[in-house]
């Protein structure tokens, strides 16, 4: 199904165009489309894409998905390796949860016709099998091995499996009669229904890119399955649309964002002009070395016993190390001493890639560097993605489930998506009747008051708060005279100041970090908040159906949006005094005798506390102010 569903379901209601759905999807990625195909066929389920359907996080992950599937492997085994890459900050049960249903999860992957590697008998043997794909079992795939696990463990599809992952998924999908895919849709901010005071969520306000128009989707329940927030920084691995939008309007609706300060550089970004292409740590799994370009030195035996196999925040650090002493902006990575022709058979995507940019892997080292890649917090959740409000589920790299902690084990992100998804999937229904029927997500319509008994929100252990204060004491604290590294440009455009940040990000709140940086970045950021304040308009009119106002607003919107995320994840990580996992801290180089796990209040509550600093763009839905009333407003 497609736009033309759309056009049949759109109906003017003011200067609204309205679609009414059972179960509301935002991102088409993993998480999303797992999801939708998981959820019973008698809901009506739209899916929504900021842009074209392979741009996604999920459709460039190379490495593959962890699960225990062979027979010397046991899911403990896998929860010990987890909790020891994630510091002490994964949480256990969840954790638990998550991993234990790992071997189900690749199975239901195979079911859907994902063609994964296999061992070389069984290919031989499938090759002759009229059922072909259908037949796969997760004892058949071949493994392969990456940093942190202790054994051979990630299933894979050659070294693209992100994307035979997801051209598989769409395929099913795009064949379902009840799920509606709308790519070049995105999701501005989050309704809730203001007449009951725990604020169930019950829709989204959304931008027809393709139209040029404001569409308001109603639905029974809202799954938040936006992607991370990789582009806030300059070199990222993450497509252009993963710009943390998602974990914002769940904040502005009212849930709690955990570890905001834990971003997971990946070791081996393709260091070769603007590129954000990844080398994929399986490279180093099949005997990939790290050397020092000027003195031909392998670093990593001296860092740690794992070498090249440590866990990633590890890796990453060290090769940041080599480029802040050598200059050169990269390390090399040597694969040249394995069989040519294995290289060419289980890394097809990578020597083809590396080959046209006249790099033959076979014979020449590959230039690399850390890259930003993935977040290890978000939107709090538990194991069936339950968020804080009513209604609205998060899965995939927007939420925090716990299971990464404070560092993520290689290949447990595509885990996540397909278990979390098929939990929510299993745990929706449940809910959608005591919400009742389609008819209760509209404006002049009672709520059936059993869901607020059966939504139980998410409990984290051991945590702390993240306070907000004022922007004074930012500048009373941070020596102006020592920021000559930070310029203002009073006629700054919004694209300068986008790219301002990323080079801001990456410089202060990179692999490495200290108070002095962090206190100047959040000052930078300040200075762009008031920048963008001195418009004309301090608010976001998207009611106005002049197309031309829209869209000259929706940037101004985009990116004070930006500005507030960013500050949320300095702030952390300022608040953060200790040197844990993906968070490393110059001056406070050990760990805290308790780790704890960082945690934003939701909006609405930092608002009663006499929070008024951050620039608020808002979006009013006239329509239905009598009862609806946006997020962010």
């Amino acid at each position: 199904m497609s736009e033309a569903w759309l056009a049949d379901k759109v109906n003017t209601h003011n200067s609204t165009d309205t679609i009414q759905t059972d179960v509301l999807i935002i991102g088409a990625g993993l998480a999303g489309l797992t999801t939708a195909l998981a959820l019973p066929k008698s809901l009506n389920i739209t899916v929504l894409s900021k842009a074209a359907l392979d741009v996604c996080s999920s459709h460039y992950a190379q490495g593959g998905i962890a699960a225990s599937l062979d027979k010397n492997d046991r899911v403990a085994d896998h929860i010990a390796d987890t909790l020891i890459a994630g510091a002490g900050l994964c949480e256990a049960d969840n954790t638990s949860s998550i991993l234990s249903a790992g071997q189900q999860a690749v199975q239901w992957l195979c079911e859907q016709g994902v063609p994964f590697t296999m061992i070389p008998q069984q290919e031989r043997h499938q090759h002759d099998n009229t059922n072909s794909i259908a037949t796969l079992q997760t004892s058949n795939l071949h493994l392969t091995k990456e940093g942190g696990h202790g054994c051979r463990r990630v299933a894979h599809a050659d070294d693209a499996t992100g994307r035979h992952i997801m051209e598989a998924l769409i395929v099913k999908a795009q064949a379902a009669s009840n799920i509606t895919i709308l790519p070049y849709h995105e999701a501005l901010s989050l309704l809730k229904n203001s007449a009951n005071p725990n604020n169930q969520c019950q829709g989204a306000l959304v931008f027809d890119h393709i139209h040029q128009r404001k569409l308001t989707f109603y639905s029974r329940a809202v799954v938040l399955a936006s992607g991370g927030l990789g582009q806030l920084f300059k070199r990222a691995s993450a497509p252009n649309v993963c710009v943390g939008d998602g974990v914002m309007m769940a904040w502005q609706a009212g849930c709690r964002l955990a570890n905001l300060e834990f971003i997971q550089f990946h070791p081996t970004g393709l260091a070769f002009g603007d590129s954000s292409f990844l080398i994929s740590e399986a490279l180093r799994g099949e005997g990939g070395r790290l050397y020092c370009p000027q003195t031909g030195k392998r670093f990593m035996l001296d860092i740690d016993a794992r070498a090249e196999l440590a866990p990633r925040d590890i890796v990453a650090r060290s090769i940041a190390e080599q480029i802040n002493d050598n200059g050169l902006g990269y390390v090399n990575l040597d694969v040249s001493h394995l069989p040519a022709e294995f290289l060419r058979e289980h890394f097809p995507q990578i020597y083809k890639t590396l080959f046209e940019l006249g790099i033959d892997i076979t014979k020449h080292t590959i230039p690399v560097a850390p890259t930003a890649h993935y977040s290890c917090g978000g939107v709090v959740t538990d194991a069936n993605g339950v968020t804080d409000v009513v209604g609205l589920y998060a899965a995939g790299e927007v939420a925090y489930t716990g299971l990464h902690g404070a560092n993520r084990l290689a290949s447990n992100s595509l885990l996540e998506c397909v278990v979390v998804g098929r939990n929510i999937a299993a745990d929706l229904p449940r809910n959608l009747a005591a919400i009742g029927t389609l008819e209760t997500t509209l404006p002049d319509s009672d709520l059936n008051e059993s869901i607020y008994d059966t939504w139980t929100a998410p409990t984290l252990k051991n945590s702390q708060r993240i306070t907000l204060p004022s922007s004074v004491e930012y500048e009373s604290n941070c020596n102006k005279n020592d920021n000559h590294n930070i310029h203002v440009n009073i006629n700054a455009d919004i694209t300068g100041i986008t790219a301002g940040l990323k080079a801001l990000m990456t410089s202060h709140m990179g692999i490495t970090r200290d108070a002095k940086q962090l206190e100047q970045a959040l000052l930078q950021i300040q200075q762009w908040q008031q920048q963008l304040n001195g418009y004309d308009s301090n608010q976001l009119d998207i009611d106005n159906k002049d197309n031309p106002t829209i869209l000259n607003e929706l940037p101004y919107f985009q990116l004070a949006r930006q500005l507030q995320l960013a500050t949320l994840v300095i702030e952390s990580a300022y608040q953060r005094l200790e040197s844990r996992g993906g968070h490393y801290r110059k001056d406070y180089l050990n760990l805290t005798s308790t780790p704890r796990t960082s945690v934003i209040e939701p909006l609405s509550k930092l608002k009663e506390g006499g929070i008024d600093w951050l620039v608020q763009p808002i979006i009013d839905d006239t329509e239905a102010e009598s009862v609806y009333t946006v997020a962010n407003a």
